[in-house]
C-alpha cells in the first residue's frame, strides 16, 4: 500500500492498551501523521461522552466518529456535528421482536439529549448516580443513538445471532466486547458508513484509506478500508478477514504498522 491518505482506528483493544493507557509510541506517531497533513480519525463504539480521557491521553483535536457510525462528534467543541439517529419506532420494533425472542433480555439507551438510561432489570458494568430506570418504551421515546441489550445467560456472539435471527435487516447488530452487549444503530449504520462520508469529505478514496481494529463492529470498516489491519488479541472473526494482523493492543501493534509510514 503506498503511504495513506487517512489512517482510521478503533480505541479500546485497538489503540488503547489493556489498563486504559495509549502508550507514547503510538501518541507519537499519531503527531506524526498529522503533522504530515494526514487525517486521523478515532473510528469507536464510544458515545461522546467517554471521550475526554482519549483527548486528554492524545491531544488530539478533530473528529472523531462514535457510537458505530452514528455520531461524527468535534473533539474540539465537543459538539455532535453529525448524526443517524435509530427512530422510536424502529427502535420499538426492535425492543419488542427482541423480547419476543428473548424474553430475559434487558435494554439501555444512549442518547444524544440524556446520555445513558436503562431498564430496572439492566445491570451497567459501571457505577451509575441519580439514575432512575425507565421502561424501554420510555427510553426510546425520539429516537436513540444507540439500543444496548443484555441477557443473563448469552454471551456477546451467542446474543449477537439469536438477536441477527429475530430482527433481520431493520436495523444494524453488533458488539464490541466479550462482556454478553449488544448494540444496536440504525438500519445501514456502521463504522464503515461513518468513515466513508469523512474520506468523501477530505476527497480520500477507499484504497487510500487504512483502518485498524479488533472486535466484529469493525468487521464493516475493515472491509471498506483499501487495507484493513488487525490486532494479535482482535476477535477471531476479525482475524479471518483482516488484510494483515499486527502485534496486540498491548505491543503497540497499530504503531508497529504505521511506522512503515509516518
Amino acid at each position: 500500500m503506498d503511504q495513506p491518505l487517512l489512517v482510521a482506528t478503533d480505541l479500546d483493544g485497538t489503540v488503547v492498551r489493556s489498563d486504559g493507557t495509549i502508550a507514547q509510541r503510538t501518541r507519537d506517531v499519531i503527531g506524526r501523521i498529522e503533522a504530515a497533513g494526514v487525517p486521523f480519525v478515532m473510528v469507536t463504539g464510544r458515545p461522546p461522552r467517554w471521550m475526554a480521557p482519549i483527548v486528554e491521553m492524545t491531544g488530539h483535536r478533530g473528529l472523531a466518529i462514535c457510537a458505530n457510525g452514528a455520531l461524527v462528534y468535534d473533539l474540539h467543541t465537543e459538539q455532535v456535528v453529525d448524526s443517524n439517529l435509530l427512530d422510536e419506532q424502529a427502535a420499538g420494533e426492535v425492543a419488542a421482536a427482541l423480547r419476543d425472542a428473548l424474553p430475559d433480555i434487558a435494554f439501555a439507551t444512549e442518547r444524544t439529549d440524556h446520555g445513558f438510561g436503562h431498564e430496572h432489570r439492566y445491570k451497567p458494568h459501571w457505577e451509575l448516580a441519580d439514575h432512575t430506570p425507565m421502561p424501554v418504551e420510555e427510553l426510546v421515546a425520539g429516537g436513540v443513538v444507540k439500543l444496548l441489550a443484555r441477557h443473563p445467560e448469552l454471551g456477546s456472539d451467542d446474543l449477537l445471532a439469536a438477536a441477527r435471527a429475530a430482527v433481520g435487516d431493520r436495523a444494524t447488530l453488533t458488539h464490541s466486547s466479550n462482556d454478553g452487549l449488544l448494540e444496536v444503530s440504525a438500519a445501514g449504520i456502521s463504522k464503515a458508513t461513518g468513515l466513508a462520508a469523512l474520506a468523501h469529505q477530505h476527497g480520500v478514496a477507499a484504497e487510500r484509506v487504512i483502518a485498524f481494529g479488533d472486535m466484529p463492529n469493525d468487521l464493516p470498516m475493515l472491509s471498506w478500508a483499501g487495507r484493513g489491519v488487525a490486532v494479535a488479541n482482535a476477535h477471531p472473526e476479525v482475524l479471518e478477514v483482516a488484510d494483515e494482523v499486527t502485534a496486540s493492543n498491548d505491543d503497540d501493534g497499530v504503531a508497529q504498522v504505521l511506522e512503515r509510514w509516518f
